[in-house]
């Protein structure tokens, strides 16, 4: 039997929406059903599991819904792989937090983890992932081997638990980086601008539905990026 859950992709964001975006998972977090479900952050992207925004994160999750939270240590050099393994499986959800989405997917490379958190998601575990996190999650990103350069950009590839490209809280310099990342793509790619406080649900058959916000949507047609209407929640469709 298929057990596979949505994967949520979270803009995460600042101010009014980082607490909108709380709300939001701590229902998802509710719906497993648990009295107190246990939720994992994986923080590679964070500063290599950074412990002071490791606390931050935890107390923010524990306000928006009854759970424990623990923190599972991947980055150092003397982690103990089995160990973060264990607590993975036995956790009822899986919090992807932000930071730097091309270093997370170092260490999780490094400790031969990909692979893992892809059958977890076979598996049916709950996946949440906010800003870098949700970028981890997808397909692949893009970056530069020179800044300044924007014809050394190229792909790395993510763990590609949701099958799309995707950026989050970008609209304020227009989807830039999404633009770069589909012009590396094929013809016909559709990349997806996940906006402050809102999310992608990304369901096992492909279908993707937005949740809070509208979604942007850019298509690669012809060589050019052109802007797709956007993909909106249910509550704004006519």
């Amino acid at each position: 039997m298929n057990n596979q859950q949505p994967i949520y992709l979270f803009a995460g964001g600042r101010g009014k929406t980082t607490f909108s975006s709380l709300t939001e998972m701590g229902k998802i977090i509710r719906s497993i059903g648990k009295k107190k479900p246990e939720v994992v952050v994986v923080g590679v992207a964070s500063l290599k599991d950074n412990l002071l925004i490791y606390s931050l994160m935890a107390a923010l999750i524990k306000l928006s819904c009854k759970c424990k939270v623990r923190r599972v240590q991947i980055a150092r050099p003397d982690a103990d792989i089995d160990k973060a393994k264990e607590m993975l499986r036995k956790a009822d959800a899986v919090f992807m937090s932000g930071g730097d989405a091309e270093a997370g997917m170092r260490i999780l490379e490094e400790k031969n983890m990909v692979g893992f958190f892809q059958d977890l998601e076979r598996q049916g575990k709950v996946i949440l992932g906010a800003s870098a996190g949700t970028i981890m999650m997808s397909e692949k990103w893009v970056r530069w081997r020179d800044p300044d350069d924007d014809t050394t950009a190229e792909h790395y590839s993510c763990l590609g638990l949701a099958p799309v490209i995707c950026d989050t809280h970008a609209e304020g310099d227009n989807w830039g980086e999404l633009k770069t990342a589909l012009q590396l793509e094929k013809e016909g790619t559709i990349g997806y601008g996940i906006p402050s406080g809102a999310y992608l649900k990304a369901y096992p058959d492909g279908r993707l539905e937005a949740v809070v916000s509208p979604v942007a949507r850019f298509v690669k047609i012809n060589g050019e990026i052109e802007q797709l209407p956007d993909l909106l929640p249910e509550e704004h469709r006519v």
